[in-house]
């Protein structure tokens, strides 16, 4: 059996570092294909060299988010290969660009995270997650929500509720982060001392939002390391005394930071559920998120982008005395693996 995994950014890197090594586990060939939706080194290569995952086939180096030119080299590099299965991640342009490109060559699409919404139509992630969820001849859920939620839409392809397979990566790399990094010395941080910020979504690049986000960081009055993605840094304008901005950093790196951080403030999906299993509570600059259990159990708040309520949720947030498990237990890519080798 082949399968043709399509990532394109620093979530997907994340997701697909189990995946590979439970899909070779199982004797199923990978061929890899790069995007290039996330291109800048820090974000894309460090992946490749920390999480131990095989050099990309085909590496499309579009330098693009955009779904509609990255389909036709997705689509070259299918006829090429001939996969039994495109394996696609989450709900990034490259996720719907692979499920197009494979809808197009008749290949059938696994899509990984299926099932998730956040209930936010006017993100450009939950069209995503949406229409391939529409495509996708197999979806492999975190948890049972999310089969509830395809069972509802009625979607065609067969539901598995195989667990989260960032819980995979998150809980093997986790201690190696904390015993490896340096980065909290280099910076003159003590562990619980410092919070994290991380704004990325296009949403909240736009700059007047942006600095609402800003001016709530600087209302903390605590230490904020922030590192900042490209597009992130092109926009921001002057930061307040207490905010250090950095270069984005590498999975161990910001494992390291997360981890050990008092709050985390962030509208990453997938930095909201690692806070959770680090046992870091998290603030959310987003109207709405994906994963709601985190928010119901306290763990996570909602506080869009008004600088008030940012300061305040950072000031209160403590994770819950009863954490339960959530959307995991570290073996989720084993189960994918098997997922495909059974219906292929």
């Amino acid at each position: 059996m082949k399968v043709l995994s399509v990532v394109g950014n620093r979530p997907q890197f994340i997701k697909s570092g189990p995946v590979s090594a439970a899909l070779r586990a199982a004797g199923i060939e990978e061929v890899g294909v790069h995007t290039g939706q996330h291109w800048d080194p820090e974000l894309s290569d460090v992946f490749y060299e920390e999480l131990g995952l095989p050099e990309p086939r085909h590496r499309l180096d579009l330098h693009t988010a955009d779904s509609e030119t990255m389909r036709p080299s997705i689509a070259a590099a299918l006829t090429q290969e001939r996969p039994d299965w495109t394996l696609v991640y989450g709900d990034t342009n490259s996720t719907l660009a692979g499920a197009e490109a494979a809808g197009d060559a008749g290949v059938p699409v696994a899509h990984v995270e299926a099932g998730l919404r956040s209930g936010d139509l006017s993100m450009p992630e939950e069209h995503n997650r949406i229409a391939v969820d529409a495509m996708a001849a197999l979806l492999l859920c975190p948890d049972q929500r999310s089969r509830d939620t395809l069972l509802v839409e009625g979607v065609p392809g067969r539901i598995d509720v195989v667990g989260d397979v960032m819980a995979d990566g998150c809980f093997q790399l986790a201690p190696i982060a904390r015993e490896r990094s340096r980065i909290l010395a280099e910076h003159g941080l003590e562990p619980g001392g410092y919070l994290v910020a991380t704004i990325h979504r296009q949403a909240n690049v736009e700059p007047e939002r942006l600095a609402r986000i800003v001016d709530g960081l600087s209302r903390t009055g605590e230490c904020v390391i922030f590192p900042a993605h490209p597009r992130t840094r092109a926009v921001l304008g002057e930061t307040p005394p207490n905010v250090e901005v950095i270069a984005p950093v590498g999975y161990l790196d910001m494992a390291a930071l997360v981890s050990q951080a008092r709050v985390l403030v962030t509208d990453s999906g997938g930095l909201q559920k690692e806070a959770y299993w680090y046992g870091v509570p998290c603030v959310t600059a987003r109207p709405s998120t994906e994963w709601v259990d985190t928010v119901e159990l306290g763990a996570n708040v909602l506080v869009d982008d008004d600088p008030q309520q940012l300061a305040a949720a950072v000031a209160s947030a403590r994770m819950p005395e009863e954490r339960p498990a959530l959307y995991g237990d570290g073996h989720a890519a084993e189960r994918v693996a098997a997922s495909l080798a059974a219906h292929g």
